[in-house]
Parts: structure tokens; C-alpha cells; sequence
């Protein structure tokens, strides 16, 4: 009878832990989304850190990214941070990068070998493979 009991209690505390981990999460079901419980925000300082952020459409395909590379002692490469906005055909329409040489910006055009370039050096336009240098 005793071990009966124990059993009953262990099964009812299991339920418990279920149910409170499943209001915790957001749940998707083909393609339905449950909110148990409104996710709330906490915005007095809120810090979001980490090596690098990728957000992602629907599709799961990466849609921008920020990134810390690392010097590369091989090439002559510094570390660079680099924003990219990526289109949907998966080509970097927009890229902002940082070294401790200078900035850049890079904006894609909406052909293949297409694009703006602007750094301390000057700006660079490029159109079907063509470049034009304006310093």
C-alpha cells in the first residue's frame, strides 16, 4: 500500500514539473504558435552579448549577421567587426565593416557585380565588373 502511494505522489509530482516547463516555453505545432504566458521584457539594462548575432526569415536562411573576425597573421588582414544585410538570393546587399585602419561601406546593386564601395580611401563604383575609382 505504502509503495503504492509513493508511486502515486512521484507520478502527480512529474505531472507538476511538466506542466509548469511547458507554460515556460513557447510551443509550435504545424505551423500554430502557443504563447502560454506573455513574454515580458525587461529593458532596464538589458545586455545581449555574445561572439557574433545572425537573424534568420522564415526559411531559415540567414537574413543579417554581425561578426567579429579575428586577425589572420597569414594574410594582412586586421580583426574586423562586420554587419552584413543579406538579400533573399543569399548575396550581401549591405555590409558595414570596422578595422582599426578605417571603416567601409559596401552597398550592393541589384546586378551581379554591381556595387558602391566607401572607405577613408576614397569611393569605389563598380558596375558589371567595371571599376571607377573616385578618391
Amino acid at each position: 500500500m505504502k509503495a503504492q502511494r509513493l508511486l502515486i505522489a512521484l507520478a502527480c509530482f512529474n505531472l507538476a514539473l511538466l506542466v509548469f516547463l511547458l507554460a515556460q516555453i513557447e510551443v509550435r505545432f504545424f505551423g500554430w504558435r502557443f504563447l502560454p504566458r506573455p513574454v515580458e521584457v525587461n529593458s532596464v539594462g538589458s545586455v545581449l552579448r555574445g561572439r557574433a548575432l545572425e537573424i534568420t526569415d522564415d526559411q531559415g536562411r540567414i537574413r543579417a549577421s554581425i561578426m567579429v573576425h579575428p586577425e589572420d597573421r597569414t594574410l594582412p588582414y586586421p580583426e574586423t567587426v562586420i554587419l552584413r544585410l543579406i538579400d533573399q538570393n543569399g548575396g550581401p546587399a549591405v555590409k558595414l565593416a570596422t578595422t582599426d585602419r578605417g571603416a567601409g561601406l559596401l552597398l550592393g546593386g541589384d546586378a551581379q557585380g554591381t556595387y558602391v564601395q566607401l572607405s577613408a580611401q576614397g569611393m569605389r563604383v563598380t558596375k558589371d565588373g567595371q571599376q571607377q575609382l573616385i578618391p
